[in-house]
């Protein structure tokens, strides 16, 4: 991605586009969607025995918005962006993040995942990406080592 060109404009306000709607679809889930305590313990995957994926265009939509340009490795089991219990890039975290609450629903999760990655799928295609669904500390690590 070079930063700055058109295209890559064009790449994140569309992944942009797509967190909105995820945080309407959530707003708009009631019960379904859950209450999130914001304990930061979903972050910890082995202990939540949980797993997070992500696919390229949120994580080139991370590194745009992160500051520096790159993401941070993730060399154990807890998401580097969790720093005592709280998100340092809430606003720009990934759509799994956005969609899961520990009291949700499992078939109203699962449902909007299904949609969300059908809009960053399509995405890729726009953009030409190769779609990928990628589990987050092999994403992050190798997008650390490029």
């Amino acid at each position: 991605m070079v930063a700055g060109s058109e295209t890559d404009k064009r790449l994140l306000e569309r992944v942009a586009e797509v967190y909105e709607w995820v945080d309407l679809q959530v707003c708009s889930g009631g019960e379904m969607a859950g209450v999130c305590r914001s304990c930061g313990d979903c972050c910890d995957f082995e202990t939540f025995d949980h797993r997070l994926f992500i696919t390229p265009p949120e994580i080139m939509y991370l590194a745009a918005n992160s500051g520096s340009g790159t993401v941070k490795p993730m060399p154990g089991d807890r998401c580097p962006y969790n720093v005592d219990g709280r998100c340092t890039v809430y606003e720009y975290r990934f759509s799994g993040c956005r969609i899961f609450c520990c009291s949700a629903d499992e078939d109203f999760q699962s449902g909007l995942s299904e949609a969300v990655l059908q809009k960053l799928k399509s995405i890729c295609v726009e953009f030409q990406i190769p779609y990928r669904y990628t589990e987050l500390a092999v994403a992050l690590n190798a997008f650390t080592a490029v």
